[in-house]
């Protein structure tokens, strides 16, 4: 059962909406932690073991942190003693903090990444002729481990720092860790952006669950007409890149990054459309990243909750650590304000790609993704001063249409060239596939009818060519501030219920199912 199946669209949704309208309101969070349960079940069955450990361990480490200063007595403790009491009191705290997150992090990496290390440190033994050392390992991994567990990371760091009281309700701490629209792709909520919310308990109101309904059916839209259609082409393309060129490589690396966008961003909008329906707010992970102007920028409005929560429980760590602090004391010594500033940031944004490249996934085109847009943007920070002053030395002006189509071009370029790699089977693929775009580049594909036999028709290029500039012309409207869906809402009802059968009709249509069609898998779930 997957966001996009008839099962879940026409059963469980609505299922799930009928009970919970029908239960008592201080009740209703059962329902959805039921519906959030069985909806893992579902997917991954007994691994639920894995959830559970996640949610109790979290609930009692929270409780424990929380009940550690609670029970600091300085009272009658001389000022040497509430020192001495106070610095034990943090030594305990760090401590309980360390095992929390040992216990959610230590079963991430051994179920998703101990595969992958065991297989490079013996390929790393035969290559000095020495036999494996240790053995092929594989876990089956229950659906959103990487998505709960940096929730539940940030819940522990969150209680540590204070930001938070630690919560005694664990059905509130099960249903933020599960909550089914989140569970497969995320967003990466943080406590105090749901928590509260996803057990008031607030009643089904009409404009609630038409807005959530007309998210769901844009999602649907992204999904079914683009991203699914372009499915086949994908995985034919990347799956036997040595009989095509440099030509057909760039037409893959660019649909295929459509593609992404429409199968993540769609799924997100489902995700947010559900959590609309029961009046909770989830946060946007996507705001128009393609009309970006650099590789910062892409990031900021790109998988906006994993941005934010690496720069929150990577950046800001790291950079507050003493050996970093002292490096960066000593670069804006030796090489002047703004190089020793930059040069400075470096270890703590190496810890945020290197993370972000392997929470990906467990291969080093991964691993090269995270370290392509390290350098790119440790690059950009360093010579933005510079090409600011070029630019004013020059008279160009930045904000110049042909200049903002230029910066806009650039960023295309440098995302496709990383889509390419992130979504080749193997970083030697990818090396293969970006050498073929210089080595192989024949234009006769263009005419002699190779871009139909890679699995879609002329009609499907024109249904994912229309769906296209659907996304891009809402993404306009949005980029200018301007809501849709509050523009429909002031129609009256036969415009408005005239707009929503079109819709409806058009996904219905265009969308690619059935015989012929390999439908993408939901691709965020997968990491």
């Amino acid at each position: 059962m997957t966001y996009t199946s008839i099962l879940y669209l026409f059963i469980f949704l609505p299922g799930v909406m009928l009970l919970y309208q029908l239960a008592p309101g201080r009740h209703r969070y059962k329902v959805l932690l039921a519906a959030s349960w069985l909806f893992f079940l579902s997917l991954s069955g007994k691994l639920i073991v894995y959830l559970l450990i996640s949610t109790v361990s979290i609930h009692h480490i929270g409780l424990w942190l929380s009940s550690c200063k609670k029970d600091l007595n300085l009272t009658g403790a001389s000022a040497e003693e509430k020192k001495s009491l106070k610095a034990a009191c943090a030594v305990k705290r760090r401590r309980i903090l360390w095992l929390g997150l040992g216990i959610q992090l230590g079963m991430l990496v051994v179920l998703k990444y101990s595969g992958f290390f065991s297989d490079n440190v013996n390929h790393l033994l035969k290559a000095v002729s020495y036999p494996n050392l240790l053995p092929a390992m594989k876990f089956a991994l229950p659906i959103g481990i990487s998505f709960y567990t940096l929730q539940a990371v940030s819940y522990l760091a969150d209680v540590y720092y204070e930001k938070i009281p630690a919560d005694d309700h664990l059905g509130r701490l099960a249903l933020y860790l599960t909550f089914f629209p989140i569970l497969m792709e995320g967003p990466i909520c943080r406590y105090s952006q749901t928590a509260n919310a996803l057990t008031e308990g607030k009643p089904l109101e009409y404009k609630n669950v038409t807005y959530g309904f007309q998210r769901i059916l844009w999602g649907l839209f992204k999904k079914l007409i683009i991203a699914d259609r372009l499915n086949l082409l994908v995985e034919t393309v990347f799956g036997s890149y040595k009989q095509y060129g440099g030509i057909v490589v760039i037409l893959s690396a660019i649909l295929y990054t459509f593609q992404l966008y429409a199968d993540f961003s769609g799924c997100i909008d489902m995700t947010i459309g559900t959590g609309e329906i029961f009046g909770i707010t989830i946060p946007e992970n996507f705001r128009q990243p393609f009309f970006s102007k650099s590789p910062s920028e892409f990031w900021r409005r790109w998988h906006i909750t994993l941005g934010t929560w690496l720069k929150d429980y990577v950046f800001y760590p790291i950079s507050l650590t003493a050996p970093v602090k002292k490096f960066g004391k000593n670069s804006r010594a030796k090489l002047g304000k703004h190089v020793g500033q930059v040069v400075a940031s470096a270890p703590a944004l190496f810890g945020v790609w290197i993370c972000n490249g392997f929470w990906h996934g467990t291969g080093w085109h991964y691993l090269f993704f995270g370290m392509y847009y390290f350098i790119l943007i440790l690059l950009e920070n360093l010579t933005e001063p510079y090409v600011i002053k070029a630019a004013e030395g020059l008279k160009i002006n930045r904000n110049n249409v042909l200049y903002r189509i230029f910066q806009s071009v650039k960023l295309l370029i440098i995302v496709f060239i990383g889509e390419l790699f992130f979504r080749a089977e193997t970083m030697t693929a990818g090396l293969s596939m970006f050498r073929s775009i210089f080595t192989d580049f024949d234009t006769k594909v263009l005419t002699n009818g190779t871009l139909l036999q890679l699995g879609l028709s002329f009609a499907d290029y024109t249904a994912v060519f229309l769906g296209f500039l659907a996304v891009l012309a809402v993404g306009i409207i949005h980029e200018r501030g301007i809501s849709i869906r509050d523009k429909i809402s002031g129609y009256k009802i036969p415009v408005r219920w005239t707009l929503y059968y079109g819709a409806i009709l058009l996904v219905i249509v265009l969308g690619a199912y059935g015989d012929g069609y390999l439908p993408a898998k939901l691709i965020y779930a997968g990491f």
